[in-house]
């Protein structure tokens, strides 16, 4: 994969999967109201909420290697498209990775899907595009610090 180091990459997946997990846990403080509410109990995977009380630690290991997974990912298309990515200096250019690429056409669509297919709350939805947005324009600038403007 030309283009791509490694070394970088990894590292790179590894800061954003610790501050998105940390910001995960904060965001969860506000919205635990949707968790706990019997009226949506049906809609958490068995992953999640095995049983009534908080989530296994199981769910919290998957959670952050999808995370790795997905911030790698990110971080590869980062490194294969910074030419092409708008802004001067690490954070505008950051900024920009995060809302367009991440946000937009990472997060976006999946959250109007979830509309459509899953019974959530809105206010819950929105809580989540909230809290991906902010997690987003961190990762961004994260991976444009990390490697290169």
């Amino acid at each position: 994969m030309k283009n791509i180091d490694m070394k970088k990459l990894i590292l790179t997946a590894v800061a954003i999967t610790v501050i998105s997990q940390i910001l995960h846990t904060v965001f969860a403080v506000f919205s635990m109201g949707y968790y706990t509410d019997s009226a949506y109990a049906g809609v958490w995977s068995g992953i999640m909420m095995p049983g009534y009380g908080p989530p296994p630690a199981e769910f919290y290991y998957l959670s952050a290697i999808f995370g790795l997974i997905a911030a790698g990912i990110y971080t590869a298309a980062f490194m294969k498209l910074k030419g092409a990515i708008p802004g001067k200096g690490s954070i505008r250019k950051g900024l920009h990775f995060g809302f367009w690429i991440i946000f937009l056409l990472g997060s976006v669509p999946g959250y109007l899907s979830m509309y459509l297919l899953i019974n959530l709350p809105a206010g819950l939805l929105l809580e989540w595009a909230v809290e991906g947005l902010v997690i987003s324009l961190i990762s961004g600038m994260v991976i444009t610090r990390l490697n290169g403007k």
